[in-house]
């Protein structure tokens, strides 16, 4: 797939084949592609944390509730950040964690639907409570934030391409 097209043609998938499986290779093969997103100074701060687990996958509707659908997934992938490795002015109380994680999440999405696999970005930060029930449900430190649950799988359904989504309103050309 040409990687204009597939920008283009990527869309979230909630129903997956249960049946189907990856191999810790292919998974692998994903997660090398997340890391090849940008970071702010290049810091790549991100963790991967994979859950295959069928119980697991079940049940993680109970961490984030807009994730029921994981429970066909072949696997999730935690897209997670160290906190302490992001670029950040502690003084000014920022830091380019979600944001980093999110371009990582981006290109997780976009390798998925490369291999003809379907996946969804469901959200963790900035949500306290489903960031402190993934710390506490598989022991992630507290210097390492959870920013996107990534839910892959073979997918079952085709959702259409949408129309065209260039809004000439929201394209602005030297001043707003």
């Amino acid at each position: 797939m040409e990687l204009y097209e597939g920008l283009l043609t990527r869309r979230s998938i909630r129903k997956y084949n249960p049946e189907q499986t990856l191999t810790k290779e292919q998974i692998l093969e994903l997660i090398r592609a997340a890391s090849y997103a940008p970071s702010a100074h290049n810091k790549q701060p991100w963790h991967f944390l994979i859950l295959q687990d069928k119980e697991v996958l079940r049940t993680m509707r109970l961490i984030q509730p807009w994730t029921s659908f994981a429970k066909d997934a072949c696997c999730i992938v935690v897209v997670c950040v160290d906190e302490s490795e992001t670029f950040h002015r502690e003084k000014e109380g920022w830091n380019y964690a979600q944001i980093d994680g999110a371009l990582a999440a981006q290109n997780l999405l976009l390798a998925c639907h490369a291999k003809g696999l379907g996946a969804c970005f469901c959200g963790a930060a900035p949500m306290p409570l489903v960031i402190d029930n993934l710390r506490k449900k598989f022991n992630i430190p507290g210097n390492i934030l959870p920013v996107a649950i990534v839910t892959i799988g073979y997918p079952e359904e085709k959702p259409k391409t949408p129309e065209d989504r260039l809004n000439l309103d929201k394209v602005h050309w030297e001043s707003f």
